[in-house]
């Protein structure tokens, strides 16, 4: 079966989206940040809400951007192949190669595909280990917390600038370019706020 009718996905790569568990207080972030994002001020959409913890709101909105990057490179699989893109790069001078620290210490040269196929591997691992990202309401976050969610949004963020220079056009073509804008404005916008407010 295909989505949108654009062929097969490679479902490994495609996963469904993520939620936080009903009545939990991600939930009720998860909620403000879909109120807010609908307002069309995404300055507002990414700014802590008044009384709320800084590790809840990194973690709802680390979820909800793996999920943004994984439907738009969704929308891309078919195109986005080993033949087209052999190695995970955005130009020339920006090359990323594979390394978990764990299974892959050493970095790798892999393709596009099976980069952001790792990736979605390992960040899915750290969203469902509830030592890094805690489900339970009050559970307390790791000490390095932070760290982790950096490397997150450093990784989502080559995703972002493979497609913007790998596939632009093709996101043009399937009138994408609108909602890739918006998402990537709103993932600077946060990235931004939060390393600027310490």
């Amino acid at each position: 079966m295909s989505l949108f009718g654009l062929g097969s996905r490679n479902q490994k790569t495609f996963r469904p989206k993520k939620n936080a568990p009903s009545g939990s207080k991600g939930a009720k972030l998860q909620k403000h940040i879909d109120a807010t994002l609908g307002s069309g001020n995404l300055r507002e959409a990414v700014r802590l809400p008044p009384g709320e913890d800084i590790n809840e709101w990194l973690a709802v909105n680390t979820v909800d951007f793996f999920n943004q990057v994984n439907i738009l490179y969704g929308t891309l699989t078919e195109f986005c192949t080993a033949n087209n893109c052999p190695t995970m790069s955005a130009g020339p001078k920006y090359e990323y190669r594979w390394a978990d620290g764990v299974t892959i210490k050493k970095p790798i040269e892999v393709s596009a595909p099976k980069y952001v196929e790792y990736l979605m591997d390992w960040i899915e691992a750290q969203l469902d280990d509830e030592a890094i990202f805690p489900q339970k309401l009050g559970a307390p976050f790791p000490p390095n917390f932070r760290d982790v969610v950096k490397t997150i949004f450093k990784r989502l963020f080559r995703v972002y600038a493979h497609i913007y220079h790998s596939h632009f056009q093709k996101i043009v073509s399937l009138k994408e370019e609108a909602h890739l804008n918006t998402c990537f404005k709103h993932f600077v916008l946060f990235t931004w706020l939060c390393r600027n407010s310490g």
